[in-house]
């Protein structure tokens, strides 16, 4: 007899991550494609539901539902909805077309609030009502769980704290504002501090002997945990910002915990530090010692996970 299963799709503005998932968390079979190979949504969910159909077939198992995180995307709507870091622009069903190709329901939501159900499922969250994860990767995002539920506001996107303006009339950014947070703390975000302060300084760093596009939040991360000076100003300047905009959040929801997920996470304690030496800082007083800054424990799986927990979710309903 085929076990029932769900699908998580966790897209990213640069991979996609697919699963399939059995009730009890455990993902049989993963698989990932590059985001950017596909120039429009109906020939990457073609290329996704191929790879679906073969999962399940090489794991004989029945699929009850799918589950999308994605970015820009209205859980209410099941639409991506002028994502900047995606390769697709305008108002994307995607919702509509994997059920459509699948033939299955499809949920599909913020990835960050894909990642907090993972982590409030399957994670160290599990017995916590307040929290929050926050995903470092292309860009920045953001799941709110407060009283035990997923925080989605009257339309769909409450809790973007990737486009709080951080620094005014600073960066461009991808939703056509100047300053979001996310044009500073997420990895191109590195990379853009990277190139300006290598342009405007004549000091001495490892950064120098790479050509200008090799550099990535991976080579920075990896400069300043040699020791190189510069990257290490590169990774404080990303904390501070950082922790400043977490001191600020938590006046609003007053979290238990902060869970930090994505690429730019696995730096580690390199960045986990300075954060927290920040977010102390900035923090009011009230909330001092309250709020317990971590990494999350689920690795790359929790954004799938969280995609999966929401479509098992809304088939058991």
């Amino acid at each position: 007899m085929k076990i029932d299963v769900c699908a998580g799709i966790d897209i990213g503005g640069t991979n996609t991550e697919i699963g399939i998932v059995d009730k009890n968390g455990l993902v049989i079979f993963s698989e990932s494609i590059s985001t950017r190979l596909y120039d429009n949504p109906e020939s990457f969910v073609l290329a996704t539901s191929k790879i679906l159909y073969d999962g399940i077939e090489k794991t004989h198992t029945n699929l009850i539902g799918i589950g999308i995180g994605a970015p820009s995307a209205n859980y209410y709507s099941g639409c991506i909805e002028f994502a900047p870091n995606m390769p697709w622009e305008g108002i994307i069903p995607l919702a509509k077309l994997f059920k459509s190709e699948m033939d299955v329901k499809c949920t599909l939501t913020n990835d960050a609030n894909a990642a907090a159900l993972g982590e409030m499922l399957f994670g160290d969250a599990k017995l916590l009502l307040d929290f929050v994860v926050v995903t470092l990767g292309t860009g920045l995002g953001s799941g709110f769980v407060v009283n035990g539920e997923v925080l989605y506001g009257h339309d769909g996107f409450a809790g973007e704290l990737g486009h709080i303006i951080i620094e005014n009339n600073g960066r461009l950014c991808g939703c056509g504002r100047l300053g979001c947070l996310e044009t500073y703390v997420s990895a191109t975000g590195i990379v853009a501090t990277a190139k300006e302060w290598l342009l405007d300084s004549a000091v001495t760093t490892s950064l120098r002997n790479l050509p200008v596009d090799e550099i990535s939040s991976l080579t920075v991360a990896d400069a300043a945990l040699n020791g190189d000076g510069f990257a290490i100003q590169i990774i404080d300047y990303t904390a501070e910002k950082l922790g400043f905009a977490l001191a600020n959040m938590v006046a609003i929801t007053s979290p238990s915990h902060i869970f930090l997920y994505g690429g730019l996470a696995k730096s580690g304690t390199i960045l986990l530090n300075p954060v927290k030496q920040y977010f102390d800082k900035f923090i009011l007083r009230n909330y001092k010692g309250k709020v317990e800054l971590k990494l999350s424990s689920l690795s790359n799986q929790v954004a799938v996970l969280g995609a999966a927990a929401l479509a098992w979710k809304e088939t058991t309903r």
